[in-house]
């Protein structure tokens, strides 16, 4: 795949930031900032995302990666295994995200929020009353409305990366435990 939009070049500051932060400058910013103010918009929705305390940061970079596997954006994938070492998580259990159902690592509430993440970006989303009962029972309301926006924000960042052919920048390549192949299922694309 190729990029269908352009990089463009990036304010100083926002450049020396991104390096800071990541090594490099990710893709994804570069391709959205040929319209800076919808790149500002997401910079800034996802900073004020980061400070949302209702549901473990950890769940919420394995949520986004199975969101990535399931969708076949391998650059949320690449960038989200990143940060879950940055984060110190399990980096087997992170290894498994994209596989997670054939995997008998994740404990029953990382199960549920793994599903309830595929389900959410299944078109149409196949969410069912009991899956969001459990998830409400164990989340409470304020953390089953952030799981969900946080999902629904996952959507948005992997079909954009997706559709504008943003592809693994290697972020990845600095973890040690490889980061295991999402199996195949009728219908769903793959993110290798």
């Amino acid at each position: 795949m190729t990029l269908r939009v352009p990089r463009t070049d990036l304010p100083d500051e926002l450049r020396k930031g991104m390096v800071e932060r990541f090594g490099a400058v990710p893709e994804p910013v570069e391709v959205m900032w040929n319209h800076p103010a919808v790149a500002e918009a997401s910079l800034d929705f996802a900073a004020r995302a980061g400070t949302w305390e209702a549901v473990d940061a950890g769940l919420k970079t394995f949520v986004h990666m199975a969101v990535a596997a399931q969708v076949g954006c391998g650059w949320c994938l690449d960038v989200n295994y990143f940060q879950a070492q940055n984060q110190n998580l399990d980096m087997a259990k992170a290894s498994q995200v994209p596989r997670w159902r054939e995997s008998e690592v994740f404990t029953p509430l990382e199960r549920d929020v793994l599903e309830y993440a595929e389900a959410m970006t299944d078109t149409p989303p196949t969410v069912t009353d009991e899956l969001a009962a459990r998830l409400l029972d164990r989340l409470g309301t304020e953390g089953l409305v952030e799981l969900t926006v946080y999902v629904a924000y996952s959507n948005l960042t992997t079909r954009g990366n997706s559709a504008l052919g943003i592809t693994s920048q290697g972020f990845s390549d600095a973890c040690e435990t490889p980061l295991a192949t999402r199996p195949a299922r009728a219908g769903v694309a793959s993110a290798a």
